[in-house]
């Protein structure tokens, strides 16, 4: 369970040299990241050496205790709905899903609930982590609404960094499948562009020039 306040106790390491506060306790912990350390820090939840600190980017007190309270993790705006999933597989610290064509992911205006988020939220209650201070599912990557396929979402802080990195480094390799309606020809061929926001419908997304 990742539910309750924590408090973690350590030892600071030596600065390096024009080292922030939030990074160098962002060594010293695992499982969270900087931008959740400093969001600790900011909201007085560090105590070092016996005193309150609340200024992430100080420069100084290594080789000082220190005391970091993570309180609980508080709901997010998303509600929990027992909503059917194909699990294809899942351990403590991540969750994969087959998304059945029909199922958005996350909600928005159009669909404010029903979703996967919402799925997730309702099967995974009690057992997700307070990423950013906040219950929800690590979704890092999305399908469309009427694609299906395989979609992984972390249920811990260092899954979610974990498996952000590897999307953000192109080191997952994806394969899609799609149905041709008719007889394309040529039989093969190679579609090379690049893919943003529609300059004619901005809901939409296009191929766009290079320079974009």
């Amino acid at each position: 369970m990742n539910t309750g306040q924590s408090t973690i106790s350590g030892i600071l390491p030596d600065f390096q040299k024009k080292q922030r506060l939030d990074a160098a306790l962002t060594e010293a912990v695992d499982g969270l990241s900087r931008e959740r350390v400093k969001s600790l820090i900011s909201s007085g939840n560090l105590v070092i050496d016996g005193a309150p600190f609340t200024d992430p980017s100080a420069k100084k007190f290594g080789g000082k205790p220190f005391k970091l309270t993570i309180p609980e993790p508080i709901a997010g705006p998303a509600l929990a709905q027992d909503i059917p999933l194909d699990v294809v597989f899942e351990d403590t610290d991540l969750i994969i899903i087959n998304k059945p064509p029909g199922l958005v992911v996350h909600p928005a205006a159009g669909h404010p609930d029903g979703t996967l988020v919402n799925a997730l939220l309702y099967h995974c209650k009690g057992e997700l982590s307070g990423i950013g201070g906040v219950t929800r599912p690590g979704i890092v990557h999305r399908i469309d609404k009427d694609t299906s396929g395989l979609m992984v979402a972390a249920k811990t802080d260092a899954a979610h960094q974990g498996l952000s990195a590897l999307f953000a480094n192109h080191d997952i390799e994806r394969r899609y499948m799609a149905i041709v309606n008719g007889r394309p020809n040529p039989a093969s061929a190679t579609i090379e562009g690049s893919i943003g926001r529609s300059n004619v419908n901005r809901k939409k997304m296009a191929v766009v020039g290079d320079d974009r």
